[in-house]
């Protein structure tokens, strides 16, 4: 076993009460152990998702109601409000391949999931009274590939496809697009698993834009030349030009979102597959500028993968442990920080992070949200479960769905994709 100790310390003695015993040593970078590598088998455990009948809705913590906001959505996938409280809902998928072009490595083309394809269209849905009911909806941009990212900057409304940046004109009352789109960047398109997704996020100055681009690979299997621009979190200006990596060694760097109070960028990191049901831990950290996070080297620090043993030495020496592990195989994509007051005073300042669930794992883990407390823009608690219940029955492995981005709106609620449900849940304080 190994042990990484580091200056702080987090009171673990109030794990056991939130989390479940194998997931004890996965919640503090202060005091974690890590198994050694293929202490258990790499095992595929894929989970049908049989969608919420009724009045079934996932569980939320005493004091907060949980109702239905969206539902018949195609792979609603990614969520951004606009200044003006417009939420836009990214619909995309991951698209199947032809079966003669299946990588049997590429385990997730073998899963049963249901949300292959992908619809390719971002909806826009408006409150246009400002009431805080959204009763509009409208298409607003279709023939996209594969979105997911939004952002308004400047009077320009961009989207981040799989393969590449593009700028709208954008005004705020219009319900759809109706002007060309100019690419401002090409991307490295597709990737391993879920690796497609092309996040998309400006700094607090609106001066510069940062998109999160995962891996084409589990762990460089077919090679460094494979993974140019990949594994990064890339920097550039609002016109498309100056790009820089502004952090790399991020296996898929998902959900990004700045800590309130600070200057500081947070990302959550989809970690490697096939070591193991308790490794790599997946996480969120505060990304720094030019840092290297391990992958594909090594991990949680210089934690070096065997199959990767004797290269990148250099880079192992500097790899930087994240901040806040979130356990394994948890796909943990979605990130957003609570700035409002609506919820009470624990979650002001927070952080949530949207578990889409593991397949890599023997017994299930993610399939829900989580909380991480925050005091002076760092973590000031171990991460505990916020919203619950997807999962229908662990010992057929059937789920109701599955967890994605996380989206605060102007009146302090929350909003949670659910994209293997077709639904956006919302969650208010009661």
């Amino acid at each position: 076993m190994r042990t990484i100790f580091s200056q702080g310390r987090m009171a673990t003695l109030m794990l056991a009460a939130i989390l479940p015993l194998a997931s004890l040593a996965q919640t503090s970078k202060d005091s974690i152990t890590l198994p050694e590598p293929y202490a258990t088998p790499s095992v595929q455990v894929f989970v049908k998702a049989i969608g919420w009948k009724g009045e079934q809705k996932p569980i939320a913590p005493p004091g907060f109601e949980v109702t239905k906001f969206a539902s018949g959505l195609e792979n609603p996938r990614w969520i951004y409000v606009a200044p003006n409280g417009d939420i836009f809902v990214a619909e995309a998928g991951t698209k199947r391949k032809k079966k003669k072009q299946e990588d049997e490595k590429d385990a997730f083309f073998k899963s049963k999931a249901q949300n292959f394809g992908s619809a390719n269209r971002i909806t826009l849905f408006r409150d246009k009274d400002k009431n805080g009911t959204y009763e509009s909806k409208y298409s607003y941009i279709s023939g996209l590939n594969q979105p997911i990212g939004m952002l308004v900057l400047n009077n320009y409304f961009y989207v981040a496809n799989t393969d590449e940046l593009l700028r709208f004109d954008y005004k705020p009352k219009d319900t759809a697009i109706i002007s060309e789109g100019k690419k401002l960047l090409d991307l490295p398109g597709g990737g391993y698993n879920n690796h497609w997704t092309r996040n998309i996020i400006s700094n607090p100055e609106k001066t510069k834009i940062y998109i999160s681009v995962g891996s084409g690979s589990n762990v460089a299997e077919y090679g460094m030349d494979n993974e140019v621009r990949r594994a990064n979190i890339l920097e550039i200006n609002p016109d498309g030009s100056g790009e820089k990596v502004y952090a790399s060694g991020l296996r898929n760097p998902v959900g990004m979102d700045w800590a309130p109070g600070t200057k500081t960028l947070w990302t959550a990191v989809n970690e490697r597959d096939e070591l193991g049901d308790d490794l790599v831990p997946d996480y969120a950290t505060s990304v720094q500028e030019g840092g290297f996070y391990g992958w594909p080297y090594s991990y949680f620090g210089q934690h070096v993968d065997p199959r990767q043993k004797g290269k990148g030495e250099d880079l192992v020496k500097r790899a930087i442990v994240p901040d806040v592990p979130l356990g394994s195989h948890t796909a943990s994509l979605g990130l957003a920080f609570y700035r409002g007051k609506a919820f009470p005073e624990k979650y002001r300042n927070g952080m949530f992070i949207g578990q889409h669930g593991s397949w890599n794992r023997s017994v299930l883990s993610g399939y829900k949200v989580m909380f991480v407390p925050f005091a002076n823009g760092k973590p000031s608690g171990p991460p505990e479960n916020f919203l619950t219940g997807f999962i229908a029955d662990e010992e057929k492995k059937e789920v109701f769905g599955r967890p994605v981005c996380v989206a605060e709106l102007p009146d302090g609620s929350i909003l949670v994709t659910d994209d293997a449900a077709k639904t956006i849940w919302q969650v208010k304080a009661m």
